[in-house]
């Protein structure tokens, strides 16, 4: 199975090449397709879940219940499900992450909470000892996790930081001897608390570096059982009732030195490759959701009668299935089109998570909110699934990073390379006389950029104008990305309204790329546009959509209201109250 690492130092990036104003067609083009074999294993595993499914896992009950009954995880175990993406040789299926985030998309549209069992074991819970465990470490812990006998867990959040992980205060201390950290320090929302076995924590390690100390995150695969561990409550939560989830304390665990994951000073590195696993499933789970909860509001569309005619033959309901339908195609295309990056291996694909999850997420939350809309009165009712859809599709957008974390992460990394571009040539004019070769270069090559555009050369003809669309936001968001970059220098992380800009770009820009390629193939593989309608009308809906989108935060990186709405915000905080007085209270 191919080692699914981002590795960002290393491997090339597509989102990062958009905001150079590269278009790596290479990595998005031609789009992927399973292999025979896979897609026979995908059509068995899916075709034996849904058999079982519809005969033990009752979501509305489940939900009013807070938990899982007995049967349902232990018949998890038993269709091999627990271990669909751990190595074979370590009692797993060794599944792709095409295939894995398939299934992961599967059960999240039968039930959200099982879906978090599911991923909290295995997208994140035991990941970490799957990419970075010795194989020593792999016998011991992944051969149990495979077979269900062990649910994993996955402890990085405490109290006092939540996206900021540096911020952490768990402290793992070496013993005199060497053999034994003794871990001390809280966790909290942690999915499978109440059931796991094994907890991958991470706590800072005191280190001394330069005769100086200092203490560095760390990662260690932590027994549940172990002496010290103690869990809190389940919480009482707004959605994905039957995920259980709690605070774990650690009091002096003494945790063995051989269960130390990676090396002192690597957790941070770790715990982020580990979520880049982790989005990607939400994002499927969250395609997948929103296909399931519009399905049933079609078929109320087609029934509920008003004014003689059905609900679904007005065009306002019309255009919320359309929308819907286009983006839902954009969605199943980009965790794809990532799922194969992260197969091939050599590829950065940290920013196309990180896309795929903000996107997909709060499509299925808006979608959630249109099906209950097209419902009507029943659509609040607790008798229907629409309420539960909401409620259960609102924790995506926090999970593994919030969107706006992930939004940030997309803009600051995305600006490294063309911020580090920039203050070389910064260097070169401060000592023009010794660095005419480079700052010739650097005019030529901005003259170049602002003239030429990219371009999509294996983008199919009859898509030939939503190519032009993408290519040009490309080439306008880099141009626009150096004048930023010029205005503000390193400033610019303070900038946190024109980062969200610049990450709604990047995304719309990405999934856009994802739509073209998936929309390409299709009428490539059915033999012409007219045997592929239905992908030539998702991506004409879609691309244009998105592209509008895009180009209006471009312009507003340069014409916007940036100072009246910081100032609206700051009175707000600074008063407490929202906004002046309504005439009627004066």
């Amino acid at each position: 199975m191919t080692v699914h690492l981002a590795d960002p130092d290393h491997n090339t990036s597509f989102t990062k090449g958009v905001f150079l104003g590269e278009i790596r067609e290479s990595l998005v083009f031609p789009f992927p397709e399973l292999s025979s074999e896979e897609k026979e294993n995908l059509a068995a595993i899916l075709d034996s879940f849904r058999a079982w499914a519809k005969d033990n896992v009752d979501s509305a009950k489940q939900d009013h219940d807070g938990h899982f009954p007995d049967n349902v995880r232990s018949g998890m175990a038993e269709l091999g499900l627990m271990g669909m993406n751990i190595p074979e040789e370590y009692g797993g299926f060794g599944a792709s992450a095409m295939m894995f985030n398939r299934v992961f998309g599967e059960i999240g549209a039968t039930d959200p909470a099982l879906t978090v069992y599911f991923g909290a074991h295995q997208s994140i819970g035991c990941k970490g000892i799957t990419l970075f465990g010795t194989d020593d470490q792999k016998k011991r812990w992944l051969t149990k996790c495979a077979s269900g006998e062990l649910i994993a867990a996955f402890c990085l959040t405490e109290p006092g930081s939540g996206s900021d992980a540096q911020a952490m205060r768990t402290t793992a201390v070496p013993s005199a001897d060497g053999k034994s950290y003794t871990l001390n320090g809280q966790k909290i929302w942690i999915s499978n608390a109440g059931y796991a076995g094994v907890f991958t924590v991470f706590a800072k390690v005191p280190v001394e570096i330069d005769g100086k100390p200092k203490q560095r995150v760390t990662a260690f695969i932590v027994n549940a059982h172990a002496p010290g561990v103690s869990l809190g409550k389940i919480e009482e939560k707004m959605g994905i009732k039957a995920s259980d989830t709690r605070a774990v304390t650690f009091e002096n665990v003494v945790v063995p030195v051989e269960d130390m994951l990676g090396e002192v000073g690597h957790g941070f590195k770790i715990a982020l490759e580990i979520l880049n696993s982790g989005r990607l499933g939400l994002a499927a789970g969250s395609a997948r959701g929103t296909r399931r909860i519009l399905d049933i509001a079609l078929g109320y569309a087609k029934e509920r009668e008003q004014f003689g005619r059905p609900i679904g033959s007005f065009e306002m309901i019309q255009r919320k299935f359309a929308v819907a339908a286009a983006e839902c195609y954009a969605a199943d295309a980009g965790w794809m089109l990532t799922a194969s990056m992260v197969d091939k291996g050599g590829i950065d694909f940290s920013l196309e998570t990180a896309a795929c999850k903000v996107f997909a997420s709060e499509l299925a939350f808006k979608s959630s909110v249109d099906a209950m809309q097209i419902a009507g009165g029943i659509g609040y009712s607790k008798e229907f699934p629409y309420e539960q859809a909401v409620r259960d599709s609102r924790i995506n957008m926090i999970f593994e990073g919030t969107n706006e974390v992930l939004r940030a992460l997309i803009a600051l990394s995305g600006l490294q390379q063309p911020g580090e571009h920039l203050k070389a040539i910064g260097k070169a004019f401060r000592d023009p006389l010794h660095s005419l070769g480079a700052i010739g270069s650097f005019l030529g090559e901005r003259v170049k950029r602002q003239v030429v555009k990219p371009s999509f050369p294996h983008a199919h003809p009859a898509l030939k104008d939503e190519a032009e669309q993408i290519a040009t936001v490309v080439h306008d968001l880099a141009l626009g990305v150096e004048k930023l970059l010029i205005a503000h220098g390193k400033d610019v992380i303070e900038h946190q309204f024109q980062q969200e800009r610049m990450a709604n770009v990047a995304i719309d820009v990405y999934l856009a790329t994802a739509t073209l390629s998936r929309a390409s193939w299709a009428i490539n593989k059915a033999g012409g546009v007219d045997k592929a309608q239905a992908d030539l009308d998702n991506a004409k809906i879609f691309i244009p959509m998105a592209m509008r989108r895009a180009r209006r935060n471009v312009r507003a990186l340069e014409r916007n209201q940036d100072a009246r709405m910081k100032s609206l915000a700051e009175r707000a905080l600074e008063t407490g109250s929202l906004t002046v007085a309504a005439p009627t209270d004066s």
